[in-house]
């Protein structure tokens, strides 16, 4: 089974337990008011992972944005359409799924990207970037430690998980053109420990790529 796979069909088998696990984070909610605050003009975003619609694809939807989410699980997307009604859902795999050159005032990717095979992550950040309108925002959460490949069990399903530890994650999302406005390596609880991840807040310049 491929790891796109193993990720979609863990997330549809645990898509209520996961919605009730993350619902009320205060660390989702601070880097949303971050993406508000940095983005005084309304504009479309994109949420890559947009899991259950919650709390992301809606706080960005009552902010004012117009919210597109993509999600590679088929649940997690029905969980969506029926949680925010108002933002649209797609089913599609973040690593193949393409939109024009400059679509995008936002895109956000929360616990998501580390999910992608990491020899994928480079692409991804220049795909992202692609998609940023001039001085458009991403946002999102990243590997910290050096993780090549990792699949088992978690949150009572099987997980696929891959990333770079959080200097060589700088220097790719970098290298595809972005500028890092702010960088933070913050834990949160998970399964009664603390799992760090590296948090960033990057930019298109302003006059393009």
């Amino acid at each position: 089974m491929r790891e796109n796979e193993i990720v979609a069909r863990g997330y549809d088998h645990i898509a209520d337990v996961y919605l009730e696990w993350t619902t009320g984070s205060p660390l989702r909610e601070r880097w949303l008011n971050e993406l508000s605050n940095i983005l005084p003009l309304r504009g479309d975003v994109l949420d890559l992972g947009c899991g259950a619609g919650i709390p992301v694809a809606r706080r960005l939807t009552e902010m004012g944005f117009s919210v597109l989410g993509i999600d590679g699980s088929s649940r997690q997307i029905a969980l969506a359409c029926k949680n925010e009604p108002r933002a649209e859902f797609r089913l599609a795999d973040m690593v193949s799924v393409s939109f024009p050159i400059a679509s995008f005032a936002a895109i956000t990717a929360f616990y998501s990207i580390t999910h992608v095979r990491r020899a994928e992550h480079a692409a991804m950040f220049k795909r992202i970037a692609r998609w940023l309108k001039p001085g458009g925002i991403f946002l999102a959460s990243l590997g910290y430690r050096d993780t090549p490949g990792w699949t088992g069990e978690w949150l009572g399903t099987t997980m696929y998980f891959s990333h770079f530890d959080a200097e060589t994650n700088i220097t790719l999302v970098e290298e595809a053109g972005l500028v890092i406005r702010q960088r933070e390596i913050i834990g949160e609880e998970e399964s009664g420990k603390m799992t760090e991840f590296l948090w960033v807040v990057a930019q298109k310049p302003s006059l393009g790529l």
